[in-house]
């Protein structure tokens, strides 16, 4: 294609050269009392840049055509961290946004390497081309699905999505700790509301099924590849509730209904520290009471041969060990599809405790999360005796942190932290590492390390 275009480039060019000789002949021919326009000159100098330039166009074209996609690819995604430093000196907040503008509109580099192959797996039964997705947070209103999945995630989870538009609480409220890898936040759960998100996802619903069916000719026959009802990826929908609202249960069961035919799963989040109130439902008899309403809200729709999508309950990483059991009691009792371990803490663990930034009020990410939420992560996948699939999220900024979350007892794992600081060129990087992990220890898959830490644990005892 780049020679293509290389061909076409010059070729115009020499064609508005030739064209313009005849026409100043003419103009001088005319009569005397018009005064003939000046026809820019090249200089030798100008003439030189010009070959030069052309020169570099063509053979550069000619070059990229012989590199295979794979290495193209390659360039494409590392060429990202050029961009990294500029991001770094915009207010968090407005950087986020040009990131999600960037991945809505196509900006940002598309994955054409297939995933390794030991990191395909099936979970609730779909199909993951691997564990690797991107937590709720950043893409609150499903504004670049499409983009985000393109960057190669597994899966990309959005929301969290409230019944009703608001705006969340006041800027600033989003904190860079650059030196240790973290952010603190108190968005408070900004969204456009469900009604908003529901008419994007059914647009993007539409598209994705007009493209299948144009394209079911070329593809009968083929293997089913992964993916879900976003496509090439699984897309998760993570629901929260208003901060006005005196009925938590009514706000997600509005959220089930709404969205939950466009979603591979549903999350309720019962843990933001941002929301007044909302981490007392992760007590034990609230909780339970929220998931079954939710549970009956959710099987009471009609499905298609695929059944519902998988409920899942995202928790806080503050918690006391009888909430643990108190959480694992009520996902074994009422057959929970899952858990997402875990949000944001309050705490401000070291060496966090130290930088000025601390005092700040709301959630904090990043790698002082990580230790955490995965020595959670782990005490969970014992007390749930490795029944309720779990995904890891908090502090991964590596393929050997994606690899110890799944040796904690994760089937599938998220970042969003690091992303923000990493850029795209993070993903095939972590996906690479977490490939070499498997090799390494002798998995053949990712479903074979899942809990290999907690087997251990107990086959010591």
């Amino acid at each position: 294609m780049a020679a293509r275009a290389s061909r076409k480039l010059l070729r115009d060019f020499l064609f508005r050269r030739a064209c313009t000789a005849p026409i100043a002949s003419a103009r001088h021919c005319s009569s005397a009392a018009e005064t003939a326009p000046k026809i820019p000159h090249f200089s030798k100098k100008g003439r030189l840049l010009t070959g030069t330039f052309l020169g570099l166009v063509i053979g550069g074209g000619a070059y990229v055509s012989t590199v295979d996609e794979a290495t193209f690819c390659g360039w494409l995604f590392a060429a990202t961290k050029l961009v990294n430093p500029f991001f770094a000196l915009l207010d968090p907040e407005v950087a986020h946004r040009l990131g999600v503008s960037a991945a809505a509109r196509g900006w940002v580099p598309r994955e054409k390497r297939p995933d390794p192959s030991n990191l395909g797996l099936e979970v609730w039964g779909r199909k993951f081309s691997n564990p690797v997705g991107l937590a709720a947070g950043f893409d609150k209103n499903a504004e670049a699905v499409d983009g985000l999945l393109g960057l190669g995630f597994g899966f990309v989870e959005i929301g969290s999505v409230t019944p009703v538009p608001q705006e969340g609480n006041p800027k600033p409220r989003i904190f860079r700790l650059r030196e240790e890898g973290a952010i603190i936040n108190r968005c408070g759960f900004n969204s456009e509301g469900i009604v908003a998100v529901a008419k994007r996802l059914g647009a993007q619903h539409g598209k994705r099924k007009l493209d299948e069916t144009t394209s079911t000719s070329s593809s009968s026959g083929e293997e089913v590849k992964p993916g879900g009802k976003a496509g090439p990826g699984i897309l998760g929908v993570n629901l929260g509730k208003n901060k006005t609202s005196e009925d938590a249960s009514s706000d997600y069961v509005q959220g089930v209904h709404t969205l939950s035919q466009y979603a591979d799963y549903l999350v309720i989040n019962v843990s933001s520290p941002n929301t007044p109130g909302l981490r007392m439902l992760q007590g034990r008899k609230q909780l339970k009471d929220l998931v079954k309403r939710v549970q009956a809200a959710r099987d009471e729709m009609q499905w298609g041969e695929e059944g519902p999508p998988p409920l899942l309950v995202k928790i806080a990483p503050d918690l006391s060990k009888e909430d643990l059991e108190d959480i694992a009691a009520v996902a074994l009792a009422l057959r929970l599809d899952g858990l997402v371990i875990s949000n944001t803490t309050v705490s401000r663990p070291d060496p966090v405790s130290t930088n000025p930034v601390a005092s700040e009020a709301g959630g904090l990410s990043g790698k002082p999360l990580f230790n955490i939420s995965t020595s959670l992560l782990k005490d969970m996948y014992n007390l749930t005796r490795g029944k309720v699939p779990l995904i890891g999220c908090g502090g991964i900024s590596s393929g050997e942190d994606a690899y110890k979350k799944i040796r904690a007892g994760a089937s599938l794992v998220q970042l969003y932290t690091a992303f923000a600081y990493g850029g795209p060129a993070l993903i095939p990087q972590i996906k690479a590492e977490l490939s070499e992990c498997l090799e390494r220890d002798g998995f053949k898959s990712v479903s074979e390390a899942v809990g290999a830490d907690c087997r251990v644990a107990t086959a010591k005892v």
